[in-house]
């Protein structure tokens, strides 16, 4: 799948993206591109993989002409870069838009300008039903994927973009759980905004099989979903105080800036044409263009599902997520 080919991974030194290039070398691939801002993180990445095929270039996806650059001979783009803290981008909403909106657009320009083959963009529960401005910008974003991919779709073009929309990566940099360690180390106490608020769960390989799934099965404009349990907030913190053996104060602070109860997957409109596959939703785009009357289908009619959400899958109770913890996140 890999062997003699060149990948681009943006924001490749995130959580995924380190993950993502680990995975990638134990292929026979001929170059690896890693695009960021940080030069600390790429050097930092540098020593830790001294790998002759993992090549870094800094840049910024907010500019076409950096993208246009680092997509040249290069086979497979991986889109990882992103601003993804909800707080932060509730108070620089247009920050989220540069990097989120118009940075994905930008990566997805160029590579089709550099005929690159394939296209992952990566998303998240976030982006379903939108209160806030890094859930917004993502749907903008997923909206702007799947847009190019019908245009190339019509136009004929050879090449193919997906997007891949996942909910809470558990040992992700800035997440809930690491958040939360952090605090049991320093024997502080857990500040939880509310106790009865769920969260989807998966690993960072589940990430990355999810993002290899969609490159490998999936056709242009498809949105794979990973299948994730969730658990309560309050289960969380408590799991990770058994397994320290620590008996911290769970402290309820109330919510921050654009925080949800429950999170989706997946909207109700989307469960009602979704694909079930073993450990994924595979949701088509609509390819067609917008000559509505000539696509139009005969006593069609408007169908609804039960919208995916952290509050209507598999919830694990205190045992299993104490479990699922050791097994991912030590």
């Amino acid at each position: 799948m890999f062997t003699n080919k060149t990948v681009l991974i943006s924001g490749g030194t995130g959580s995924f993206g380190s993950k993502m290039l680990k995975n990638l070398l134990k292929t026979k691939i001929k170059e690896i591109r890693i695009l960021s801002r940080d030069e600390k993180k790429q050097e930092d990445l540098r020593r830790s993989i001294p790998d002759k095929r993992v090549n870094y270039v800094i840049g910024d996806i907010r500019d076409y002409n950096s993208t246009l650059s680092c997509t040249k001979k290069i086979d497979y783009v991986f889109q990882a870069a992103a601003l993804k803290q909800v707080p932060t981008c509730e108070f620089f909403p247009m920050e989220a838009y540069k990097t989120n909106v118009l940075g994905t657009s930008n990566i997805i320009d160029a590579s089709i300008q550099n005929n690159v083959k394939k296209i992952v963009v990566l998303s998240t529960d976030k982006a379903v039903y939108p209160i806030n401005a890094m859930g917004i910008s993502k749907a903008m974003m997923e909206k702007v994927a799947i847009s190019k991919a019908r245009e190339i779709f019509l136009k004929k073009i050879n090449c193919k973009i997906c997007v891949t929309r996942y909910g809470n990566v558990m040992s992700s940099r800035g997440s809930l759980i690491p958040f939360l360690i952090k605090k049991i180390r320093n024997n502080e106490n857990l500040t939880l905004t509310d106790p009865s608020m769920t969260r989807f769960l998966m690993s960072l390989d589940d990430s990355v099989e999810l993002v290899k799934e969609a490159f490998q099965n999936g056709k242009n404009g498809d949105t794979y979903i990973q299948k994730s349990p969730s658990a309560t907030i309050d289960n969380i913190a408590k799991a990770l105080l058994i397994i320290f053996r620590k008996k911290n104060k769970i402290q309820i602070i109330g919510p921050r800036h654009g925080e949800k109860i429950h999170e989706s997957l997946c909207t109700s409109e989307e469960m009602s044409r979704a694909i079930n596959l073993k450990k994924f939703y595979r949701i088509p785009a609509d390819l067609r263009n917008i000559n509505y009357d000539i696509h139009n289908k005969k006593n069609s009619i408007f169908k609804v599902g039960e919208a995916y959400s952290s509050n209507n899958t598999k919830m694990l109770n205190l045992n299993q997520l104490v479990s699922l913890l050791k097994k991912h996140c030590f």
